[in-house]
């Protein structure tokens, strides 16, 4: 019976030393999407509102335009969305992961025929 194998790949561009993109600031980005809010995004994803705040910083200082604009807070609070750029960041990174997963799956299929029963 072949072996059930599954692979987890981490995709990061890269800028100067900067991590620029990942799956985190992905995660990250349709969290803010769905929240409209940088400190509910980084609630949900149980992460510091501080630690969210460097990511999109990174992030906002990696690319030509910012991929986050935030609104302060007034009497309905402030608030956060993610760009145009922003998508289309997202949308980009989330088809290269697709391409890259697809891609190794023949070769993943040929090391799963030699795993231990």
């Amino acid at each position: 019976m072949p072996h059930s194998i599954q692979s987890h790949l981490r995709l990061r561009i890269l800028h100067d030393q900067h991590i620029a993109f990942g799956p985190g600031k992905a995660e990250l980005l349709e969290a803010i999407q769905r929240t409209g809010s940088i400190s509910q995004a980084a609630k949900s994803m149980n992460m510091s509102y501080r630690r969210a705040w460097q990511l999109v910083d990174t992030m906002n200082q990696c690319f030509a335009s910012a991929l986050v604009e935030t609104q302060t807070g007034g009497t309905h609070g402030g608030g956060a969305i993610v760009s145009p750029l922003g998508q289309q960041i997202l949308q980009s990174f989330r088809a290269i992961e697709h391409l890259a997963q697809q891609s190794i799956q023949h070769q993943l299929a040929q090391i799963g025929q030699h795993l231990k029963d």
